[in-house]
C-alpha cells in the first residue's frame, strides 16, 4: 500500500495540486486531502494509477531502504544535465 508521504512527494515531484491530482484521479479534492493527512483507504488505487498515468515510480520499502518515488524518465525538455548547468539556465 502507499502511504501519505508518497502521494505528497508525488504530487510535488511532478507540480500537480491536490486539484489536479483529484481531476486527473475522478476523486473529490477531499479524498486526496484526507489521504495525505490520515492516510485513509479511500481512493488510493485510483490516485495511485493517476500519478503512475504522468510518470511517477513508487518505491516500497524493502531491505535496502524506505519507500519513496522517482520519475519513471525525464520530462522532456525539463531536464537539464549536470554538464549543462550555468548561469543562463537561471531563471
Amino acid at each position: 500500500m502507499i502511504e501519505a508521504a508518497q502521494i505528497r512527494a508525488a504530487r510535488a515531484l511532478i507540480g500537480w495540486s491536490r486539484a489536479k491530482l483529484a481531476e486527473t484521479a475522478g476523486v473529490p479534492v477531499s479524498y486526496v486531502e484526507r489521504f495525505e493527512t490520515r492516510a485513509s483507504d479511500e481512493a488510493p488505487d485510483r490516485m495511485r494509477a493517476a500519478l503512475e498515468a504522468a510518470g511517477v515510480v513508487f518505491i516500497p520499502k524493502d531491505g535496502h531502504g524506505g519507500i519513496g518515488v522517482r520519475l519513471r524518465e525525464a520530462h522532456e525538455g525539463e531536464y537539464i544535465g549536470w554538464n549543462d548547468l550555468n548561469a543562463s539556465n537561471d531563471e
